[in-house]
């Protein structure tokens, strides 16, 4: 063989080397899940999210790579369901307020003020056939519900004393987008203004809203707390977020693979569930230590005024959430309606 022919036969074998290991690059290539929310990493939520993709790249083998961000750092509050829908990103966990706009109403049911007596009320809900009788209706707007995760319950918070009804009114009172909870604000005579969480620190910094509600996990890491002068304790409603995906994406999945993640889900909810309750209580004994903002709590007759305030919303909504859909969660978490 002349010179020429060793250094073309090598060539030639080095170009079908190299093609062959770009084809088994490719086929071992990790499939990509984009995992996006609007919460701090150090919540219940953010700290689910992490664990669920500890879980499903150990699982998989490494097959699968979650790529998880928080803070909205993808995406704002509105844009984050039509990324998803598009394919932009794979997963989201948003709260179930979010479905309203899509023309599912239903989900709406959780906003109704004082539904859950306890997080047993909640999960009788989430872990029961109403539950998941919500997540199908999802699937012909091509998302695919996943899991249900805990975050606790509501409080009050703004820079006046909230302890009877009349101290809400004329504030302008920060909400995310549902029907239910506007018309729980101008139930207590506050008006309600629809904001992005993303910009909620700077609209309470600036005076642009007076108060808000959420969970004192996200009043803690968001630091709602530093510009908040009162915060009461009135478990007046209840957060919780549905972990979904892409539905073209999960049915294009691998069985296999499929199969790992829905494990690393069941587990990762187990795990966020477990921590809502406990980092709620340790995010509010930090808000407390701070000195910066006054907590108080309802007294048993002042919850009873709150409740009477806010039972007209039950009724106005059954227009629009479904009356079966909210018989159903009367019966399943023991609802006693307010006299």
């Amino acid at each position: 063989m002349t010179s020429f022919s060793r250094r073309s036969f090598v060539g030639t074998a080095l170009l079908a080397a190299a093609a062959c290991a770009t084809t088994v690059s490719l086929a071992q290539a990790p499939i990509s899940i984009k995992f996006s929310h609007v919460v701090a990493p150090d919540t219940p939520k953010g700290k689910g999210a992490l664990r669920f993709k500890e879980l499903a790249e150990q699982r998989t083998g490494g097959r699968v790579k979650v790529e998880v961000y928080p803070n909205s750092q993808l995406y704002k509050d509105k844009e984050e369901m039509e990324a998803l829908q598009l394919g932009s990103v794979q997963m989201l966990a948003p709260s179930l307020a979010k479905f309203g706009p899509l023309g599912v109403k239903d989900f709406e049911v959780f906003d109704l003020p004082f539904l859950f007596k306890d997080d047993a009320a909640f999960r009788s809900i989430t872990e029961g056939p109403l539950g998941a009788e919500l997540f199908k209706k999802l699937e012909p707007k091509g998302i695919k519900g996943l899991a249900y995760w805990d975050n606790g319950f509501h409080q009050m918070s703004a820079n006046k004393p909230l302890h009877k009804v009349d101290d809400f009114r004329g504030l302008k009172m920060r909400i995310q987008s549902s029907k239910v909870l506007d018309a729980e604000m101008r139930a207590l005579g506050a008006i309600p203004q629809v904001m992005a969480f993303s910009e909620l620190y700077q609209a309470l910094q600036s005076g642009v809203v007076d108060g808000t509600e959420g969970v004192a996990s996200n009043f803690y890491t968001q630091k709602v707390y530093e510009v908040q002068k009162y915060m009461t304790i009135s478990n007046h409603g209840h957060l919780a977020y549905a972990v979904i995906v892409n539905k073209k994406f999960w049915d294009g999945l691998p069985a296999d693979i499929r199969a790992a993640l829905e494990s690393a889900i069941k587990d990762s909810t187990t795990y966020a569930n477990a921590i809502a309750s406990t980092e709620n209580i340790q995010a509010l004994e930090k808000i407390k230590a701070s000195g910066k903002t006054t907590v108080y709590t309802l007294t048993p007759a002042e919850t009873a005024e709150w409740k009477k305030a806010l039972a007209p919303v039950h009724k106005e909504m059954e227009s629009r959430v479904g009356k079966a859909t909210i018989d159903a969660a009367y019966k399943a978490a023991s609802f006693v309606t307010a006299k």
